[in-house]
């Protein structure tokens, strides 16, 4: 089945399965596919964001299970932190795949560099995120918005005819506001096609 996934601006993806059929305005491509199914998003439809800090955020910090809130908080744990923890193989697991959704709900739909603890390497496989070459060594704080990084939030490149149906949309007018309010505003998450995160 194809779908539409259009914006407020009327900017449109036709996804079908987990690849990108065209790209266009929604008029055009509703035209075109007059059987697909239509999501119409608020906000802004981008191609998703790089997170630079992928393996610091996955490999190096424990993301707690929201039952481990009044024990160990509700941030990332690092350094100190995480030394007393000490978390085993399933701990890792299970922490990757909660880091990983945070990460979907910020818009994030590819990290740069890959992990490399076996129980995060396949929470990130199974999860279906990009993983693109480290980009040189990140220099700011490692946070769940890439926009909180300290570095200029980077996106993937631009989707087009056959490329990888993998992109997100944020409540907001432009890039510049996007820039402003930060990666917060995501409204919806694609990987392979599917909706891996939708805002409630």
């Amino acid at each position: 089945m194809l779908t539409l996934h259009a914006d407020a601006r009327g900017r449109a993806y036709a996804v079908r399965g987990a690849w990108i059929a065209e790209v266009g305005d929604l008029a055009a491509l509703t035209a075109a596919y007059p059987a697909a199914r239509v999501r119409e998003w608020p906000g802004l439809l981008t191609p998703g964001l790089l997170h630079l800090y992928g393996p610091e955020l996955l490999d190096h910090a424990y993301h707690p299970d929201p039952r481990e809130a009044d024990e160990l908080g509700t941030e990332p744990l690092t350094g100190p932190a995480l030394d007393r923890l000490r978390p085993d193989d399933a701990r890792w697991g299970a922490s990757a795949r909660r880091g990983i959704q945070r990460m979907l709900a910020h818009g994030t739909v590819a990290v740069a560099g890959a992990p490399q603890r076996p129980p995060v390497v396949t929470a990130v496989r199974r999860s279906g995120i990009g993983v693109v070459g480290r980009l040189g060594e990140p220099t700011g704080p490692a946070a769940l918005d890439p926009y909180a990084c300290g570095v200029p939030a980077e996106f993937q490149p631009e989707r087009q005819t056959g490329s990888a149906a993998r992109f997100a949309v944020f409540d907001v007018r432009d890039e510049a506001e996007l820039g402003e309010r930060g990666a917060r505003v995501c409204v919806a998450t694609v990987l392979e096609g599917r909706i891996v995160y939708r805002r409630r």
